[in-house]
């Protein structure tokens, strides 16, 4: 390895960084990893640190995870590669598939196609519901309905349903046909209702109100995160996703549920929508399939979207990756599974997840920095930063660096998005290292 030196000069002069400016690596050198445990990471300097962010929602079962690395290695040897597409197939994407359908069997979910990542699985997720349509004879049905303030990806279609200008302004014009209806989001909506229950009602209006408007038989799909990740952890009153899912079936429109950061236990439950108990007609998911160690995604697929697919001779799927059902990302996903179930990892998700919480609010009372806490399902939870608690005017400046800069002296990487904290840890995470991220935390708020 290049010595530290020429590896901190040279890595913003050598590639572009995701979701950040070209010059911001530059100014802003990036925290160099070189070496990861557990729950810990350590630096090109020896500083070792908890992974509050969990490499990227992604890194449920830590960095340690052997079952995980002699599958991804057992496979290299045996088949590091084979295509999936008509005509050939790898025994151990089968067996995934059957895995999976059987983990998401209580969500309704009947059949698996593989995917690359989280933006695939949406992609692929837009295009199966729009074919859906034209095989039920409904080709009118092309258009999409999702949340102000969601994460989707960043494919075109992906981009398009976002909810957040911040990734879709520099790449517009996107797809056509993509509207966007209020977040149940307390601390700001446009209702100014602070009420959750009577919050999540009004949204549901507001969905209601749109299909009016376009046309129910204009509208393939409603796409949704459980909670809202992304966007700064935003979990609807548990009335909500029912009410969505009761308005799209009336209306004959597919629900797809986003399940790429709250799949696989994060929430505190196996699934987002089993969360709130309801059955959606597909499901995104990658992120934790393989636990980050693998690119690697799987759209699941509802029962009667299953049936319209296989009981027309002309549903052809023209649409697939070149490392769709990749068996040595398949071998690590059959392995995460298995250790997910090993470790009941929901369960400590939710213990661990409420002790964040609770402790974030407890921060709360001590720094007026602080505008807003949000999470409580599981260990998702999101820190809003405002200048004035009264006018609720987000912070300006560097505060959020300092916050960020200090919380890793002090033992903690964490993520800052726009005037939010967002915390994202491992699912083994152990009640010492929860409390060792909260100090951070105050250390962090303690310094602005």
């Amino acid at each position: 390895m290049k010595d530290s030196n020429f590896l901190k000069e040279n890595n913003g002069r050598q590639f572009w960084h995701p979701m950040t400016s070209p010059q911001d690596s530059i100014d802003n050198p990036p925290k160099i990893i070189t070496e990861a445990e557990g729950v810990r990471l350590r630096d090109i300097d020896g500083h070792e640190v908890i992974d509050a962010v969990g490499g990227l929602w992604n890194v449920n079962l830590g960095y340690s995870c052997q079952p995980v690395k002699d599958a991804i290695a057992g496979q290299l040897n045996r088949l590091p590669y084979y295509s999936t597409f008509r005509g050939s197939s790898n025994d151990t994407a089968i067996e995934l598939a059957y895995e999976l359908n059987a983990f998401f069997a209580p969500d309704g979910m009947t059949r698996a196609f593989f995917t690359s990542g989280g933006s695939d699985s949406i992609e692929t997720s837009l295009r199966l519901a729009r074919q859906y349509h034209k095989l039920r004879g409904e080709p009118g049905r092309t258009k999409f309905l999702s949340l102000k303030k969601g994460y989707h990806g960043t494919h075109f279609g992906a981009a398009s349903v976002n909810g957040n200008a911040n990734f879709r302004t520099a790449y517009e014009p996107l797809m056509p046909g993509c509207f966007h209806i209020p977040a149940p989001y307390p601390y700001r909506n446009p209702f100014n209702e602070t009420d959750p229950a009577r919050l999540a009602t009004l949204c549901a209006a507001a969905l209601e109100d749109e299909i009016a408007f376009q046309g129910a038989n204009t509208i393939a799909a409603m796409v949704m995160e459980p909670i809202l990740g992304a966007g700064g952890v935003i979990p609807p009153h548990e009335s909500f996703a029912p009410m969505v899912r009761e308005i799209c079936t009336r209306h004959g429109i597919l629900l797809i549920t986003d399940e790429v950061i709250t799949a696989f236990g994060r929430t505190g439950a196996w699934s987002g929508a089993r969360l709130w108990g309801i059955q959606p007609d597909m499901m995104a998911t990658a992120k934790a399939i393989t636990n980050g160690y693998f690119p690697f995604g799987a759209v699941m697929i509802g029962g009667h979207v299953q049936e319209v697919f296989e009981n027309n001779p002309a549903a052809k799927i023209a649409h697939g990756y070149t490392y769709s059902g990749h068996p040595v990302g398949a071998a690590a996903a059959l392995a995460c599974l298995a250790e997910t179930h090993r470790q009941n990892v929901p369960g400590n998700a939710a213990t661990r997840g409420t002790q964040i919480y609770e402790g974030c609010l407890a921060l709360m009372e001590k720094y007026e920095i602080i505008g807003d806490v949000r999470g409580g399902h599981g260990l998702m939870t999101a820190i809003e930063m405002v200048s004035d608690r009264s006018t609720k005017k987000p912070i300006g400046g560097d505060v959020a660096q300092v916050v960020q800069e200090t919380a890793y002296q002090n033992g903690t990487m964490i993520r800052v998005s726009g005037p939010n904290i967002i915390l994202s840890p491992p699912l083994i995470l152990t009640e010492a290292d929860a409390a060792g991220i909260l100090s951070a935390l105050d250390a962090g708020f303690a310094a602005v």
